[in-house]
């Protein structure tokens, strides 16, 4: 529990001031670890000023508080353990950060890997891994109502669509607000079916998008009532709210003869494929950025590439006409 009052742990035992425990602390964004046994916060309390480089990871069973990575949208769990996923946000890009996470250890500690994605803009939601582990979709950003899916561990790209009409640009109209107000930033889900990727919608539908065929069929769900959330269950079931206070709970026939078993096999490869594929950010670094190798899923860019790059056309995404002019305008003022 964190507030005015500082940090604070609830056990059998009572309540107690974790040792190093600021005077206050607020985070933005908590997670557990995969065991459960550590609690990942985000941005750090312990630094003043300088929360948002780093992160704090309080040891459940010590009640201590060590340092952390950066991170500041939620922790998404690789479903072959091991792995995680979570955002590193700016108004410029984003970062999909993927890391080591030390099995057994006391307490969990995130690890950052290399290989990173990068997405336009900021605004997203926490990273979500398909339950075979063969897919990661990314719900957002600030300007779109957008949805991103790619390969897992090649991260390729197979789907990126705008839900709704896409950003007019500044001034927006009035009707295009309502229509970012109406779809929820919480309305995507993997089920038990692998390869198909799950929409609600502001109607009350959901969309079975196959991402194989890019073929969408639409289920009717909720009548007269807006879909608030989508999640699905670990059995692979599908939870349905509406904005009238329904909640629906499905089973969805997948129609295949994989097994669980099979499933956890997959996952656990594909983890292992892209912990195998890269390596961790050096444990002494100052500036993650400086390390990271980057890719949108197409291109790949090492550090010093965008050092380089002076020039981007207007296809290009928002941060890396960013990045050319600054680097444009540094190389005019030399």
């Amino acid at each position: 529990m964190t507030g005015e009052d500082g940090l604070r742990q609830w056990t059998p035992a009572g309540v107690c001031e974790p040792e190093g425990a600021p005077a206050t602390a607020s985070y933005r964004s908590l997670a557990f670890s995969p065991d459960g046994q550590t609690l990942w916060g985000s941005p750090s309390c312990r630094d003043e000023g300088g929360g948002w480089e780093s992160s704090d990871v309080l040891d459940l069973a010590s009640g201590t508080i060590g340092a952390g990575p950066p991170w500041d949208t939620g922790i998404a769990e690789h479903p072959g353990g091991g792995l995680v996923a979570t955002l590193a946000s700016d108004q410029g890009a984003t970062y999909c950060l993927f890391a080591r996470v030390d099995q057994g250890a006391a307490p969990a500690v995130i690890r950052p890997l290399l290989r990173a994605l990068i997405l336009d803009c900021d605004g997203y939601e926490t990273p979500l891994f398909s339950a075979d582990g063969r897919h990661i979709a990314i719900r957002g950003n600030a300007y779109d109502n957008s949805v991103e899916v790619f390969e897992f561990p090649s991260l390729h790209p197979v789907l990126a669509t705008t839900l709704g009409e896409p950003s007019p640009g500044h001034p927006y109209p009035q009707e295009w607000l309502d229509q970012m107000e109406a779809w929820s930033r919480h309305n995507i889900a993997f089920g038990s079916r692998p390869g198909v990727l799950w929409i609600a919608t502001p109607a009350g539908t959901l969309v079975e998008v196959d991402l194989e065929t890019r073929q969408a069929v639409e289920h009717d769900v909720l009548t007269g009532s807006r879909s608030s959330a989508l999640a699905a269950t670990a059995t692979g079931q599908l939870l349905v709210a509406g904005s009238g206070g329904e909640l629906v709970l499905l089973s969805v026939l997948s129609g295949s003869t994989q097994t669980r078993t099979t499933s956890r096999d997959v996952s656990r490869a594909a983890a292992m494929a892209f912990l195998e594929a890269t390596a961790e950010v050096p444990e002494d670094c100052d500036d993650l950025e400086t390390h990271l190798v980057l890719t949108d899923g197409i291109r790949t860019w090492e550090a010093d590439d965008l050092a380089a790059v002076t020039s981007a056309s207007a296809t290009d995404p928002t941060w890396l006409q960013l990045r050319a002019a600054i680097n444009e305008a540094q190389v005019q003022s030399e």
